[in-house]
Parts: structure tokens; sequence; C-alpha cells
């Protein structure tokens, strides 16, 4: 495997790349970027006249990630060729949220191929429900087929989210990338940091991912309390206090972030599903624990990698604040200096939970995937 990492500035051209590939031999490109210089008019044209062969795949975020520096004006590329590893590529773009099971199904149809071991899964991070996506494909993908990626996201905006393959990157797209062939190795981490408080709460109105009452009363008057004068930079804010929720029998929670809300309606949508009757606790966290959580995903990530993609909550950027990049620093030094890393900060997380091979929607983790070539 060879590769090369380098970005692009609308109006300021190209930095120095690092890396041994010729951006002329790549045969895909990771393009992270923030909402404005990814739709920037002259940024597509100038990533394919870089990258004349290879397969782009664009995703807009909340903050990429150029090895340890976090960029939020230009567009981080990561160029990628494979010496055994096969890829394939397919992209819908999803025309209302009630087709998403659908357009998975499409997706993972078009990646059925011989050899194929992993899938690659950049979606929209506004309008599409990340738990039904990763059950669609749960179902579809052949057996042991395993699965990572992440929600695109829009800064702190939460207006619109962007993904493209081969084309200029735009909203509702759901991009895969299968990888295929005995050399391919994965690894793979998730973990949080983040710690419930306050009483349980029972989840009695709720509509898939959209989120009306906790204990009989509206859950945005609830975090509204919690927030006292943040609540003016809703749902923002909100990113600071995340739901611990224990879905009806399972025993295994899973942490939810808020997408948008809707002050008329006084409900909140969220990244994934929370069932009516589940329980439901607020979280909070600190600087140390989100830093050690990273640090944890990279243990549980780490082998000999080529590349390593991080996938983390914007959230934790939020709380993070100016220590915001030691996070990627714990990675860096788990791994060590070989690596390639890059990724971004994004609405949610998808990954393997512990023994489970099984993709599951995360939020407000930093989710690692770790990818070398061997025979």
């Amino acid at each position: 495997m060879k590769l090369l990492q380098c970005s692009f500035t609308p109006g300021n051209a190209w930095s120095e790349p690092k890396g041994l590939l010729n951006p002329k031999d790549a045969s895909l490109v990771f393009a992270f970027g923030q909402r404005a210089p990814l739709s920037h008019p002259e940024s597509f044209a100038a990533l394919r006249t870089r990258f004349p062969t290879a397969r782009i795949v664009l995703v807009s975020t909340a903050g990429s990630f150029s090895d340890t520096v976090i960029e939020d004006a230009s567009i981080v590329c990561t160029a990628v060729s494979f010496d055994h590893i096969k890829t394939v590529f397919a992209m819908e773009r999803l025309v209302s949220s009630e087709g998403l099971v659908d357009t998975c199904n499409k997706l993972a149809a078009s990646l059925s191929v011989p050899g194929l071991r992993h899938v690659l899964i950049f979606s929209d991070g506004s309008i599409v429900n990340g738990t039904t996506l990763s059950e669609a494909f749960n179902e579809s993908l052949p057996s042991g087929v395993t699965m990572s990626g992440g929600l695109a996201g829009d800064g702190f905006d939460f207006v619109k989210t962007l993904v493209g393959l081969d084309q200029p990157a735009a909203p509702g797209v759901i991009v895969a990338i299968g990888l295929c062939g005995s050399s391919l190795r994965i690894g793979f981490g998730s973990v949080g940091g983040w710690t419930p408080f306050g009483p349980e709460r029972s989840v009695t109105s709720s509509d898939k991912n959209t989120l009306l009452q906790l204990d009989g009363k509206p859950a945005l008057e609830l975090y509204k309390m919690y927030l006292g004068h943040e609540a003016d930079s809703l749902p923002a804010s909100a990113l600071r206090f995340p739901l611990y929720v224990t879905a009806p029998g399972q025993k295994k929670p899973v942490v939810r972030t808020i997408l948008s809300v809707d002050e008329d309606k006084g409900l909140m949508t969220f990244a994934g599903d929370i069932p009516v009757n589940s329980t439901a606790q607020l979280m909070r966290s600190s600087y140390e624990d989100l830093i050690a959580g990273a640090e944890h995903a990279a243990v549980a990530a780490r082998q000999e990698a080529e590349l390593v993609l991080c996938v983390s909550c914007v959230g934790r950027r939020i709380v993070l604040g100016q220590r915001v990049e030691e996070e990627l620093e714990g990675v860096r030094a788990t791994f060590g200096n070989n690596p390639v890393l890059t990724g971004f900060y994004s609405y949610g997380e998808l990954a393997p939970s512990g023994h489970d091979l099984k993709c599951q929607l995360h939020n407000q983790t930093m989710t690692i995937t770790s990818i070398s070539e061997r025979e």
C-alpha cells in the first residue's frame, strides 16, 4: 500500500504533500472537509485534476484530520494505492427517509462480489437514521463481512451534510466502498469516555430517532433545564449532554447524540433510534475521560497498520475545546509514527463493538478502523 496526504484550500492551492505515492497513481482518495470548502465551486475540479484516475470520496465534516492537526478551512485528501486489495464502489442518493432500507439493500447488492471482506460507509448525517442504516447493512451484507465508517457532519451548524463519489458532494448521498482480498487486515476500536448521571427516565413518547417525552414530560424542556443559559445555542449545546439509552430487552446501553430540535413541536431528533419504554439518562464527561477513551479505542484497533481512519463525534470536539487535538495525539502515540492518520468529526460513528462483529451506530465515541495489507 502506498499513501499520500495533502490539503486543498480554495483560493490558496495545495499544501506540501506527505508520502511516496504519485498523485496520478492513486486509486482511491478520501476528501474530508467542512461544508464551505467542500462545496466551493473550484474544489471538485481541483481534486480531479490532482488525482486524475482515482475514485474520489467526498465527505463534509465538523473538522477534518490531517494527522494530528484539525483542519476547518481546507479539504484533507488522503490518497491510496493498494498492492493487493481490490475495491468496489457504490453510491445511492436517498430521496426520502422512508426509502433508507431499500437504498442500503441496493448498495449492499452492488458490493456483493467474490472476496468481499470489509465495507466502508460514508453517509449523509442530517436525514439518515444511523441505526436503520447499520441494521439494514447487517442484514444485507454476506456473512462474515464487517463494516465501519461514519455519518457526515456540518460543523456546528446542523444545516445540511454532503457526500459524493466522483462528483461534487450533495445532501442525501450514501457511498459504500468494498475492500476485497485475503491480504486485507482490519482492526476496530470504539470508546466514548462519558459517564451517566442523574435519574433514569423512561422514554414515554418517541418515533424511531425522534424523541418527544421522558417520564411523560417534553424531552426538550428537560434538556433546556439542564442547559440553562446555553439552551439558546441548541442543538449544538446539547452535545455536551448525550443520552445513555437502554432499549427494552437489551442489557447493553448505547449513547445517542442530538442532530436537531423542533422548537414549535417540542421534539428532538437524534442520530439513532430511541425506542419507547427505553430507559435514558443524561451523560457528561471531562477532558481526561474523552482523551483516555480515544487512547483505549486506539489500543483496541492497534495492529501494524498502514492507514488509520478515525471518526470522532462532533460533541467530543465541543467538550474538548482547546484540548481537542490531544485525542488525536493519543491515537498517534498508540500506533507509532508509521501509519497515515486521517478522518473527521462526525454526526455518528459506525463500527463493530467489542466481540460482536456486527456494525453498530455509535455516538460520542472515537471510532477507529485500522487498515493494512499483508500476504
